[in-house]
């Protein structure tokens, strides 16, 4: 039997005055002894893209295919638009864009034949927006071909163009830069921006932390199945390490630098002190203040780091 939403997920989303269009709540999946994911609770609000991370293997795809009810969880309970997952997925997935990790396509089929086949399942398609789309991506003329003879590349933006064509509400996007250029990474990156402007929602599940870092508002870490944190991305970056070089007239050594709030790690060498800071770097600097400085140099932390600081359990 499946868990219900509790009443006080209901205030949460009262005191915050934003709508959950997806809400998982002590989700399980077993595959016999193996874990998919344990204990998963989490919400993604209307509006917002949400970037899920983890390697392969941590229970990313496993999440989609359970809240999309193409597999049925061992426990707790998900709803998306406020219904639940499994007595309502028809209704479901009429209202999302779904690109899976592993897309399946007709090989026999060329790729117009496959969108029309796509559209006839939903009632239908707007041609001059999927046209449009297709101008966006640049494959017009691949879609002409069988889609057995195009690149993974190319494939990948027929399962991107199926997933927007409808301009669904939400949108769940399993890896969806797998295989395209920069430039079309670019695109489908302002393709999400735009959806959102409208008012969808996005899902991206991704292990690329740098697409996640341009294009999502909010992202989660799963570890081994189970939801490690949950955060804006500015306020995570906060947390990383960043290394600072800094540049003296005359180098006053690492004295007034100890004990200054998130500074570890502090060397001199000539006329330049190098420390590592977490947090905020304003104390770095008016310790700094006091001296003649000629250069500071400060290398912004990389999502990974935090990732990593996360993932490794150092948080």
């Amino acid at each position: 039997m499946l868990l219900q939403v509790s009443s006080g997920h209901q205030q949460i989303h009262t005191s915050i005055n934003r709508r959950s269009v997806i809400s998982t709540r002590h989700l399980t999946k077993f595959y016999g002894k193996s874990r998919g994911v344990i204990d998963l609770s989490l919400d993604v609000y209307e509006g917002e893209v949400f970037g899920f991370l983890g390697p392969n293997g941590a229970g990313k795809t496993t999440l989609i295919r359970t809240i999309l009810d193409f597999i049925r969880p061992t426990g707790g309970a998900a709803r998306i638009f406020g219904h639940d997952h499994r007595t309502h997925s028809l209704e479901i997935r009429k209202r999302v864009g779904y690109l899976p990790g592993e897309f399946s396509l007709y090989e026999n089929m060329t790729g117009w034949q496959f969108l029309k086949f796509v559209a006839s399942l939903r009632g239908g398609a707007d041609w001059s927006y999927v046209k449009h789309l297709t101008g966006r991506l640049r494959c017009e003329d691949e879609l002409e071909r069988n889609i057995g003879d195009l690149s993974k590349g190319n494939k990948q933006k027929i399962g991107i163009i199926q997933a927007f064509m409808n301009r669904p509400p939400l949108l769940i996007l399993d890896e969806p830069t797998s295989g395209l250029d920069p430039l079309m990474q670019q695109e489908v990156h302002r393709m999400i921006r735009e959806a959102t402007k409208r008012g969808a929602t996005v899902f991206i599940s991704s292990h690329i932390l740098p697409e996640v870092q341009r294009v999502c508002d909010r992202f989660g870490i799963i570890r081994e199945g189970k939801l490690a944190t949950v955060g804006k991305v500015a306020q995570l970056k906060e947390i990383a390490r960043r290394r600072v070089e800094m540049t003296f007239d005359r180098s006053p050594g690492t004295g007034p630098f100890l004990g200054v709030p998130g500074v570890s790690d502090i060397a001199a060498e000539k006329d330049m002190v190098r420390c590592t800071v977490q947090g905020a770097i304003g104390p770095l600097i008016r310790a700094a203040a006091a001296y003649d400085v000629i250069d500071f140099i400060s290398h912004e932390p990389d999502l990974e780091e935090v990732f990593m600081t996360y993932y490794n359990g150092g948080v």
